[in-house]
């Protein structure tokens, strides 16, 4: 063995015989489209702020403002979990109540992304199936902190029982941000297609999730096309099959 310096996986290509092994995605764009009967424009959402603070009651309330003003979705931020100001059980009940009061009053399906990273498994399992008896569309899940396999298993839960599945890249930055060490994020936009999420976050070119505009738009291209050809001007130094995955 020898020590590096530095060492960064820029890309791989994986084998379409290995791709056929993942069931990947949940649901994928047009199950979610018609799950929600939402066609021809794009999904609007937001993100609860502030993030931390709030009760359980008044971080619903602001769901339902948000949603019943003409959202399709709010989420969790990945650092809203189970914190005594606010314990996951009381958010999601909340939470499903303002979804279903602005469903009834705009006539539109809603969806909130109940986030239900847990520190472990059964504990993340535990508030799946709660967010289910709930009747809500969609939960979320950190997969960098929450590991593959436990979403590789949460996305299996989902496909089951009929859930979308939101997927949040907190930490990514830790293993992708550094340009001549760790991994980059289309490794890491690979792996979830394969582990299974029906959409991430991807960064954009403006904002303060900004990147390069060509290699935004392969991350993008990577995660929703069936058949990606090498494209280096876009990061793609692989052409990659995935064979029918959602």
């Amino acid at each position: 063995f020898k020590a590096l310096r530095a060492l960064r996986l820029e890309d791989l290509r994986v084998p379409p015989a290995y791709v056929k092994t993942f069931q990947g995605p949940p649901h994928g764009i047009q199950v979610e489209r018609d799950k929600l009967n939402k066609y021809g424009r794009p999904l609007l959402g937001c993100t609860i702020k502030p993030k931390l603070g709030l009760s359980a009651k008044n971080y619903g309330r602001a769901v339902y403002e948000c949603l019943r003003g003409g959202l399709d979705f709010t989420k969790d931020d990945e650092n809203v979990n189970s914190q005594p100001f606010m314990r996951w059980r009381d958010r999601f009940l909340f939470c499903a109540e303002a979804i279903y009061k602005a469903q009834a009053e705009t006539g539109e399906i809603k969806g909130h992304y109940l986030n239900a990273t847990a520190g472990t498994c059964e504990e993340m399992n535990k508030r799946a199936v709660f967010a289910r008896e709930l009747g809500v569309p969609i939960i979320m899940h950190d997969y960098l902190t929450g590991g593959f396999t436990a979403n590789t298993s949460l996305s299996h839960y989902c496909r089951d029982n009929g859930l979308l599945l939101h997927i949040h890249r907190a930490m990514h930055a830790v293993i992708d941000r550094q340009k001549n060490h760790g991994m980059h994020f289309r490794v890491l936009a690979k792996a979830l297609r394969l582990s299974g999420g029906d959409h991430i976050h991807a960064g954009t070119v403006v904002g303060k999730l900004e990147g390069e505009r060509e290699i935004t738009l392969g991350f993008v291209d990577l995660l929703r096309d069936d058949f990606v050809e090498q494209d280096r001007s876009r990061g793609i130094y692989f052409t990659q099959d995935w064979v029918s995955l959602p």
